[in-house]
């Protein structure tokens, strides 16, 4: 009988962040498997690290960080073929995923790959959108207002027609992206109704008005959230955490 795959969504960052499902799994599957760069730690290993055992077969799945993008279905091919052989032999494999699986993670390549030959289950998790709200102390959209979420690559024109399009948008993946992104913020007027938010839910995370940024640059892990829509939430951003410092 084969063995289970699960996708287990860790959310941001924080380990108390997981949830109590994929905290079970987590613990009790003998295969945990996780994507890692090819130069530096396992991000989604590093949040479950406190709750893996000895015991367990760790299978990291080495995906090459490139500016360009990169021909990854070879790296999706390979971990998919030395997922199955665990799977073959009846071992429940569980895929650690940062944030949500089905949001922008790697496991859906996998997913495409495994699920029709495989008992699968996702388990999902708190997207980073989601603690950047929290953490910003500002709602994200109510009533009839439309949040848009929106990659940091996209061009700028399309870039604008959607924000323009917009009640509310979250911008994902800003990294290198970030002065491009605030210079369009600026041209649009909406630069005093953005945050900006790094390293959501971990011990170095910065909060604080995207104007009180004084940095060109920004980590791979960053979140502008835009409010423009009907309710009073533009200033609302609590005074304590207007230093950038964890709350």
């Amino acid at each position: 009988m084969s063995g289970k795959l699960y996708g287990l969504g860790l959310g941001p960052g924080d380990p108390e962040l997981i949830t109590l499902k994929a905290h079970r799994i987590l613990t009790t599957a003998p295969v945990v498997a996780y994507p890692a760069p090819d130069t530096g730690p396992s991000f989604a290993r590093q949040i479950a690290a406190g709750y893996l055992s000895p015991s367990q077969l760790e299978v990291p799945m080495v995906v090459p960080m490139r500016v360009e993008r990169y021909p990854a279905q070879e790296v999706y091919d390979e971990a998919a073929a030395t997922l199955s052989r665990h799977l073959d032999a009846g071992s429940d494999v569980a895929v650690l995923c940062e944030g949500d699986p089905f949001f922008y993670g790697s496991f859906m390549y996998l997913f495409e790959r495994l699920a029709g030959r495989y008992e699968t289950e996702m388990v999902p998790g708190v997207s980073s959108i989601m603690a950047g709200a929290s953490a910003f102390g500002r709602p994200l959209a109510a009533r009839n207002d439309v949040l848009t979420v929106i990659p940091g690559p996209l061009e700028s024109d399309e870039m604008q027609a959607r924000i323009a399009a917009s009640d509310a948008v979250a911008i994902i993946k800003v990294g290198r992206h970030f002065n491009r992104i605030r210079q369009l913020l600026e041209k649009m007027n909406l630069v005093e109704s953005a945050g900006y938010l790094e390293r959501i839910s971990l011990p170095e995370q910065r909060v604080l008005p995207l104007s009180a940024v004084v940095e060109d640059s920004a980590p791979y892990f960053s979140i502008i959230l835009i409010y423009k829509g009907q309710e009073g939430w533009i200033s609302a951003l609590r005074p304590s955490q207007s230093n950038g410092t964890r709350p």
